[in-house]
């Protein structure tokens, strides 16, 4: 059962959001989808919503949202990205014949999910956010967000701000990976 998130949403705040693939399962690796993350990030900007910080990592997604104008709430909003992004993924999933990984996330597509038309179980379906109340507390989000390609457990490149899918580059170097990424600096 989806954990909900409840919270006093309010305008012009700040929220690091994760959210995961289903049984951590390296789905945006094996789709190959990184660009569907960016594609989630152009639709969030269509409505007003800026990103100020990102990691798309090979089997979840961190990042800092600004919301100016808090119209739908938080559970909208990612419930339609994870929608957004799971068509992108099972596209790159059976353009590179991953058969029976496709047959796994149909087969745990729960009854009442099915009848609502999903084919595919592929985020888990609670995502975590926390909104950030001091600047304290989005660098630490940022700092975690940049360094987890090279943490203990993951070890993806040598040098975080190299990682392709993370606004690291942009904080670090002013080199942007993602073209209407918002410096966290230009909203708080």
């Amino acid at each position: 059962m989806p954990v909900r998130f409840r919270h006093d949403q309010k305008d012009n705040s700040i929220y690091f959001v994760t959210f995961t693939c289903f049984k951590w399962k390296w789905l945006f690796d094996l789709s190959g989808s990184w660009n569907t993350a960016y594609k989630w990030f152009d639709a969030l900007f269509s409505k007003e919503i800026r990103v100020t910080g990102y990691v798309v990592m090979p089997n979840h997604i961190h990042s800092l949202l600004f919301f100016p104008q808090m119209s739908k709430s938080l559970n909208t909003i990612i419930g339609n990205a994870k929608r957004f992004m799971a068509y992108d993924i099972i596209a790159g999933l059976e353009e590179k014949k991953h058969v029976t990984l496709l047959d796994e996330l149909h087969g745990c597509v729960k009854k009442n999910q099915k009848k609502k038309g999903q084919r595919h179980k592929v985020f888990e379906d609670s995502f975590d956010a926390k909104e950030c109340r001091s600047r304290e507390f989005i660098k630490q989000k940022l700092d975690y967000i940049h360094k987890n390609p090279v943490s203990k457990r993951w070890q993806l490149v040598n040098d975080y701000t190299e990682y392709p899918y993370s606004s690291a580059s942009f904080y670090e170097k002013g080199i942007k990976r993602y073209e209407n990424l918002l410096h966290v600096a230009e909203v708080w």
